[in-house]
């Protein structure tokens, strides 16, 4: 069984390391405010020299993401880096430079709310109203917080009838809005793939987006880099293909499957590894939380 070390905090391994890839929704903050602890985490690792790279699977551009973190009171001040799905959506979009993305036409039809329009606004895209007027699809989630896939199966209905591709631009099945959780683009995604349809990702756990953090970071070995989310299939299985280390925050989106321990407690460790070698994604360490 794996033998997943359990950490009171970051602080415990953080000499190991040059720098952080840390995953936003679930582990800096629910949606709506940061997680106690992070703030003073996010200043520690400043302070003894790490290089922060904030890593998310926000369906926007980077600039977005910024804005809301500071509306949260994490100010630019408290991370060096930020990348995100949606950044990597609107490169793809815009440059075009594999065959998949150069097959696409000129005319999109959105699944997603208008705030996520800027990974395809200013580069030419033509919005299409009904998927049958579309060459493609992006899909950026849900439009309303608590929505459920039931609610666009006639609109993904409609995309296949059609035969358009689509773009995901934000590969996480759910998140966590508060204490609620919500399905995101990646399970509208996942159902369209079952039905048939041709899907392709951007974002974690895919290769492309953990070598942008790299670079943005500047540290060449992998080895000294820690990664840190609350997603085995996203943030778990991107690190260990990429080969860093990662910790997984245990009270986020696995917390009832870990066994529900309160807020910030560790969880079982029999546990802990059971759920991790069924999900075939193994973290280095675990944390109750993002804490110093």
């Amino acid at each position: 069984m794996a033998d997943i070390q359990q950490l009171p905090g970051i602080s415990t391994v953080i000499d190991r390391y040059d720098g952080v890839i840390l995953d936003l929704w679930g582990v800096i903050h629910d949606g709506e405010q940061p997680y106690p602890g992070v703030p003073d985490c996010l200043d520690r690792l400043r302070a003894a020299g790490k290089t922060i790279c904030l890593l998310s699977n926000a369906p926007r551009r980077t600039g977005g993401v910024i804005a809301k973190l500071q509306g949260m009171g994490i100010g630019r001040e408290r991370y060096h880096h930020v990348m995100t799905s949606g950044e990597a959506t609107y490169d793809a979009l815009r440059l075009r430079d594999d065959p998949w993305h150069a097959a696409l036409g000129r005319r999109l039809y959105h699944i997603g709310p208008d705030r996520d329009r800027d990974v395809y606004d200013g580069l030419g895209y033509v919005l299409a109203e009904r998927p049958e007027e579309a060459d493609f699809v992006v899909n950026t989630g849900i439009v309303v917080f608590g929505e459920t896939l039931e609610d666009y199966q006639p609109q993904l209905d409609a995309c296949l009838r059609a035969g358009l591709p689509m773009i995901c631009a934000n590969p996480d099945l759910v998140v966590m809005v508060g204490p609620q959780m919500v399905i995101c683009a990646g399970t509208l995604a996942a159902r369209y793939e079952e039905m048939g349809g041709e899907v392709r990702q951007h974002g974690k756990p895919f290769a492309p987006v953990y070598g942008r953090c790299r670079d943005l970071l500047g540290i060449a070995d992998p080895r000294r880099i820690l990664a840190v989310g609350d997603s085995f299939r996203t943030d778990v299985a991107g690190a260990n293909a990429a080969g860093l280390d990662v910790a997984l925050v245990t009270a986020g989106i696995h917390q009832e499957e870990l066994g529900g321990a309160a807020w910030g407690e560790a969880v079982d460790p029999v546990r802990l590894a059971q759920v991790a070698e069924a999900a075939g994604h193994i973290p280095t360490y675990s944390l109750p939380s993002l804490r110093w």
